[in-house]
């Protein structure tokens, strides 16, 4: 998330009432999310498994749970509570509606059809030539190209699923990113595509989802991408250009794929893979697959 004004370190440390390490004008521009973070941007941590992480990522300002070294360029920012924190500072700059407040901001196009059932959110962009179907369901911030087709049921913009354990229970961190649904895209009945904690959540021009597919939080899919039915997308994916996906595909969270690879049905994605076609429930190289199922065979 991109402030709309750039604050200074003082001013964030002021509103959530952390101590600060660094120039109290040393100038922050945003938030984001580890996988997402950007120069100038704060990222939180609240664990030392992952201290040398967010502390040596792109991000400039660091909202942590305890005083440490500093890299040089970088500021700190030391709370008891970093994610309730992170929230704290995303909701203060973002408006959080869930569809309770009326109906402002919105932007349609010419020649777009939109069902008198579906429900639109604050601040969204529909372009031109677009068919939405009945109950469909677009959240707040999301924006949509020109000549998309959203069919019946589909929901563009839920919460990510992103929590953390406390007190026995589980604390949702808020999500203030969006969706963005790139020109002639297309996206089947029952779907759900969950807007970015702090960033987009993107679905490339020319592709094509089939119905009742899974997509998370800030996970961008490129361009001319083929999606069958029942894939489970996890967050902060990113699939390439004329990437195939076939049916019941699953993806762990934060991995790449290569432009023009091809998944078969039901496999299982737990790490980046290069070019080629995949198959398995820990995805390997089709061929190679063949090879070791007829060497099981001759056993």
């Amino acid at each position: 998330m991109t402030f709309q004004q750039p604050q200074t370190l003082k001013q964030i440390a002021d509103l959530i009432g952390a101590e600060y390490f660094g120039e109290e004008n040393f100038p922050v521009l945003g938030t984001n999310e580890i996988h997402m973070v950007q120069p100038g941007e704060i990222v939180f941590v609240n664990h030392p498994k992952y201290y040398e992480k967010a502390l040596n990522s792109a991000a400039t300002v660091i909202l942590i749970d305890k005083k440490t070294e500093i890299p040089e360029g970088k500021a700190l920012l030391v709370s008891d509570d970093p994610f309730r924190d992170f929230n704290k500072i995303n909701t203060h700059f973002t408006r959080i509606s869930n569809f309770k407040e009326e109906l402002h901001g919105v932007e349609i196009g010419e020649c777009s059809f939109i069902h008198p059932s579906a429900v639109l959110g604050n601040e969204v962009r529909i372009g031109k030539n677009c068919y939405i179907f009945p109950n469909v369901v677009i959240g707040d911030r999301t924006i949509i190209g020109d000549n998309v087709v959203i069919q019946a049921n589909t929901v563009l913009g839920g919460e990510a699923f992103y929590y953390r354990k406390l007190n026995g229970k589980f604390d949702r961190l808020i999500s203030v990113g969006n969706v963005v649904i790139e020109n002639d895209v297309q996206i089947g009945n029952g779907c759900t595509i969950d807007r970015g904690v702090t960033a987009s959540t993107i679905i490339g021009e020319g592709s094509i989802l089939d119905n009742q597919i899974q997509i998370g939080h800030d996970t961008v899919i490129g361009k001319r991408c083929l999606i069958a039915s029942q894939t489970g997308i996890a967050g902060c994916c990113v699939l390439e250009d004329e990437v195939t996906v076939w049916g019941q595909v699953g993806m762990a969270s934060g991995v790449r794929v290569a432009s023009g690879t091809v998944l078969l049905a039901k496999c299982g994605v737990n790490r980046d893979l290069k070019k080629g076609t995949y198959f398995g429930s820990l995805a390997e190289e089709f061929r190679d697959y063949l090879r070791k199922e007829v060497k099981l065979k001759n056993l």
